[in-house]
């Protein structure tokens, strides 16, 4: 049971937490923007409040590396920390994930070829945006000799998460609109998924509520909406931890590489032209549950978005991604969509209801693009 922390009592829960874990070295994974945050002085004075000596780790990037886990993990060893905490986005949380993933193998083999040992140590995640849900999920992504690799293991859900509003005050505009657009993403996809059920898809409609009630004050710097927009973050990523994501996330992970997009980026480029034809062609429902049941997943997304139709839906996501005028990449024509035809891992096309050959996969990325 993952233990949910507030920072209402000033960090007095943090504290406790803390205490009830018996820390006593903690290796803080932490990105720059914990230099803008009081966390950044909370964990500063740590030894000399209580005792706890902290260790940081910051030698990672944006697309974590595959040796900056090994590197990350060599530390902890070395240093002999009990605890993990990992401070920032999707990147910090991931390597903190991977780094406790491979505590326990024999680190004079690749940790990607081996099976995972489960370890105990306890692991907080602060998320410093509100979109990747990383905090919530068994899902890591790294890169190794430029490819990603999806890393999944239950015993690297993080033991507890602590939401720090004020995270999300300096966080610039841009990446404010990705990771909403990224968390708006899990949750459609979550829906639609194969692998939904009752409770994901009641995770995933809250979130979409609560992402669109609130996306313009969020957007307009209003702070009562940062811990609501927090909390969607969250609930979307509880979602895709229990279905996975589909081929809106497939595709995108090349568009953000190749052309240095942000992730929530790719994926709204991505869903915007998924979403509608998916909707015209339930007759390629491979949900063994039926085309019927594939429609009534599209009309609770039309329902949760506030819609009388599944087109009406698609067509309101679609307007968001415009209003929000993030720019669709310039192409190398068919040089690229070749790259990005054959870069969609099909294991993620497995979870999604609608079949999809390399053709339309084709077809949709010259839409994505405007080819």
């Amino acid at each position: 049971m993952q233990t949910i922390l507030n920072t209402e009592s000033d960090l007095k829960d943090l504290d406790e937490y803390l205490a009830k874990a018996h820390a006593k070295k903690l290796l803080l994974v932490c990105d720059h923007s914990i230099h803008f945050l009081r966390l950044d002085e909370y964990f500063a004075d740590l030894e000399k409040r209580k005792g706890i000596q902290v260790i940081r780790f910051e030698d990672f990037e944006s697309n974590p590396a595959y040796e900056s886990v090994v590197l990350g993990e060599k530390v902890l060893r070395e240093s002999g920390c009990d605890m993990i905490a990992a401070v920032g986005g999707g990147s910090a949380i991931d390597v903190a994930k991977c780094i406790k993933l491979y505590k326990n193998s024999d680190s004079s083999i690749n940790y990607l070829t081996q099976a995972v040992v489960p370890c105990d140590m306890p692991l907080l995640a602060v998320p410093t945006t509100a979109g990747t849900g990383s905090e919530a999920t068994r899902y890591a992504v790294i890169y190794y000799g430029g490819e990603k690799q999806s890393i999944t293991h239950e015993s690297c859900i993080p033991t507890a998460v602590l939401f720090e509003p004020q995270v999300l005050k300096t966080l610039p505009e841009y990446q404010k609109k990705s990771t909403m657009l990224d968390a708006l993403c899990h949750a459609l996809e979550s829906v639609w998924s194969v692998n939904s059920t009752p409770q994901s898809k009641q995770f995933s409609a809250q979130a979409i509520k609560l992402i669109l009630e609130n996306m313009q004050s969020y957007l307009c710097g209003d702070e009562n909406t940062y811990p609501i927009m927090l909390k969607a973050a969250n609930l979307a990523g509880k979602a895709i931890n229990i279905t996975q994501t589909t081929a809106g996330h497939a595709m995108c992970y090349k568009l953000t590489s190749l052309y240095g997009i942000a992730h929530g980026h790719a994926a709204a480029l991505c869903v915007k032209s998924l979403f509608p034809y998916m909707i015209a062609n339930t007759d390629k429902c491979i949900d063994p549950r039926g085309e019927g049941f594939l429609k009534n997943s599209f009309a609770g997304i039309a329902n949760a978005m506030g819609c009388q139709t599944p087109q009406a839906a698609a067509e309101r996501f679609a307007q968001i991604v415009d209003y929000l005028a993030l720019e669709v990449p310039k192409t190398n024509g068919e040089s690229d969509i070749d790259i990005l035809k054959t870069s969609v891992n099909p294991d993620r096309l497995k979870n999604n209801p609608v079949k999809l050959d390399v053709p339309t996969i084709e077809k949709l990325y010259k839409q994505i693009l405007g080819e």
